[in-house]
Order: C-alpha cells, then sequence, then structure tokens
C-alpha cells in the first residue's frame, strides 16, 4: 500500500462507511478519515462503527472548501452524494446541485492542491433515460429481458456498456454526476493528477438506509421484515422491472484493485456492477424476500409510470473484468440474507428508520 492518508468523503454513508471500514481492517498502517455532513436518516448509526474499526470521522461538508482543507492526502475516494433520482423534481434542486456538482469541484479543487489520486463514484444515471427505455426486450413470467440485436451502440443482452450514447435528458441526479465525470476528466489532464471514474448501478448491502427513491434492495426486505406494504409501480403494476446490483464488500474489492495499481486503471470510466447474472426484478426480489423472511406481505399495483422510472437497466461489466480480472463474489440470495442478517440483529435501531 503506497496511501498514507486516505479520504473518503461521504465517509459516513452507506458505501462511505464500508469502504473506510474496509480499507482500515486490510491496511491497518494507513490514516483513514471519513468525512461527512450527517444529512441523509441514519448516517449517525455509522458513527460508532468508524469508531470501533479505526477510521477517523469528520463532520464536514463537500459544499464547504473551508471543510476541505487537508494538506497530505494522497488519495480521495469521492463518495459524497445526494444520491436520489427524484431528488428536484418537486422541490429545489439547490441540495442536489450544490452537493454533487459543486461539492465534486472542492474536492477535485483538493486533490489538484495536494497532488492526490482520485476514485470518483459516479452512477449508472448518467445514461438517457428515453434511449434506455427505448431498448428491445421481451416479458417473461417474472421480468422484462433485454434482447441481444439493439438498435443503439453499447446494448446489448448483456446490458449497456460505457459507450452508449449520451445523448438526451437523465434525471438532475444523473445529470449532476455526468458533469462532475466531465470536470475531473479536464482536472487531470490540466493538473496531471490520477484519476478513475466508476459508474456503479445498485449497491446494497448492510447497513444501508433504504428508501423508495433509493437503496431499493434493501427497503423491500425491511418492509418484508417489518410487515409493511409495498407496491409494484409502473410498467402494468406487475413488479417486472429489471436492475443489476452488487454487495458493498464486492464494491470494495473493484476499488482496491483500482487504488492498489491506479496507473493501470488511471484516466479510464468503467461500468461495475452485478451485471445479467446478479439482477433482479421486483416480483422476483419479493419472492426472495418472502423466502428469506417467512413474511408475506400486501403489495399494491399501481400500474401508472413514474417519471424518471426505467425499465431495465445491467451494467455490461466485460470493460472492467477485462482489465482487472474482477466479478462480483456475493449473488442474488447471498446479498439478500446478508441484509436480512443486519435487519434482524439491529432490529430495535433499525425500525425507526425503515417504519
Amino acid at each position: 500500500m503506497k496511501y498514507k492518508k486516505i479520504l473518503i468523503t461521504g465517509g459516513a454513508g452507506f458505501v462511505g462507511s464500508n469502504l473506510g471500514l474496509n480499507l482500515k481492517k486490510h491496511y491497518p498502517d494507513v490514516e483513514i478519515i471519513a468525512l461527512d455532513n450527517l444529512v441523509r436518516s441514519g448516517s449517525e448509526l455509522n458513527l460508532s462503527r468508524l469508531k470501533e474499526g479505526g477510521v477517523k470521522f469528520i463532520h464536514g461538508d463537500v459544499r464547504n472548501k473551508e471543510d476541505l482543507t487537508f494538506s497530505d492526502i494522497d488519495l480521495l475516494i469521492e463518495c459524497s452524494a445526494e444520491p436520489s433520482v427524484m431528488a428536484g423534481i418537486n422541490s429545489s434542486p439547490e441540495y442536489l446541485l450544490n452537493t454533487n456538482l459543486i461539492g465534486a469541484i472542492n474536492c477535485f479543487e483538493l486533490a489538484r492542491k495536494t497532488g492526490a489520486a482520485v476514485v470518483f463514484l459516479s452512477t449508472s444515471r448518467i445514461y438517457p433515460i428515453e434511449e434506455i427505455n427505448l431498448l428491445k426486450f421481451k416479458e417473461t413470467v417474472t421480468r422484462f429481458e433485454l434482447l441481444d440485436q439493439q438498435d443503439y451502440l453499447g446494448a446489448s443482452a448483456e446490458g449497456i456498456a460505457e459507450n452508449f450514447p449520451l445523448g438526451k435528458i437523465r434525471s438532475l441526479y444523473g445529470a449532476t454526476k455526468l458533469c462532475a465525470e466531465f470536470l475531473l476528466q479536464e482536472y487531470r489532464a490540466n493538473y496531471k493528477i490520477k484519476a478513475v471514474i466508476n459508474r456503479f448501478g445498485i449497491i446494497t448491502g448492510p447497513w444501508q438506509m433504504g428508501k423508495v427513491d433509493q437503496g431499493v434492495i434493501v427497503l423491500w426486505m425491511a418492509r418484508h421484515f417489518f410487515k409493511m406494504p409495498l407496491s409494484y409501480i409502473g410498467y402494468g403494476g406487475k413488479g417486472k422491472q429489471v436492475r443489476d446490483f452488487v454487495h458493498v464488500d464486492d464494491v470494495f474489492k473493484a476499488i482496491n484493485l483500482q487504488m492498489m495499481d491506479i496507473y493501470k486503471f488511471d484516466g479510464e470510466t468503467f461500468n461495475i456492477g452485478g451485471g445479467r447474472e446478479i439482477s433482479v426484478s421486483l416480483r422476483e426480489l419479493t419472492g426472495f424476500c418472502r423466502e428469506i423472511t417467512g413474511n408475506k406481505i400486501p403489495i399494491n399495483e399501481e400500474k401508472e409510470d413514474r417519471s424518471g422510472d426505467i425499465r431495465i437497466y445491467i451494467s455490461d461489466t466485460t470493460k472492467f473484468h477485462d482489465v482487472s480480472g474482477w466479478k462480483p463474489q456475493k449473488n442474488t440470495r447471498e446479498t439478500l440474507k446478508d441484509i436480512f442478517d443486519w435487519i434482524k440483529n439491529n432490529q430495535k435501531q433499525l425500525k425507526k428508520i425503515f417504519v
């Protein structure tokens, strides 16, 4: 490990806290700093975990450049974000824009000043909604499936690849992350910092405070555990829309490969997710949750589509696999069982979050 001090922004969030704890576990001599504004409900529950794991926590906000006055970090893992695709649709987009765009600029400025390498966590939501929903598909008993022959470059039965066209609208959330990607590429070219961009689909696992608009895998399990109702929304209300997902521990393994050989990955953009093998429709997710929890809950059917929804998204991870050899290790059921065990073991704390 060549890095001596690593800063994780959004470090008390789901992904940031898990990365910090895994890094400290694997590299105990490296100083790991987690910076977070604790805005998201439930993030405060991670503070004791970070302390016990030897990760230093700083209460700060990427929107304030005064909170980013570190002088000697050599790696920045940029996890901070307002991650909801619904953010700003029926309310002011100010927090979203200031966090995801201004906050990212403040982080890149820190990297410029310190010479730190940057691992940037972007999102699959940078791909345009309309083009994704125009992809050819078939309907099976439990899900929608992409066809192999498509009219768009970068699309196949394996999913969406990095060269999928970026033409039209994608949501305010997706737009802020794509703008940040472009800016990071400019910072890398102009200031010679090392940087890698990762477009993640759904990341999930224990300690994610799932909501309807972000963290749906955990939310689905929690609603089954606490016996609360759910809804299939859109696309006929049958729950056949599909996403791939990846366990947060597999995310650490991917980022660890990158940071251990930053020169190999420098300047590249990767789609990282579960791919076709680790994908699930809401209908299939319901079956897993019923089987694991032993509970059957009412699920409403709302046929009308929501703005910004996508019928199918699968990450085509071929590029990253070819460069790194990485493949996710935790399959669908293993990931869901990990989430169930976490909820069961922490149900008193989590009930106020999910109920």
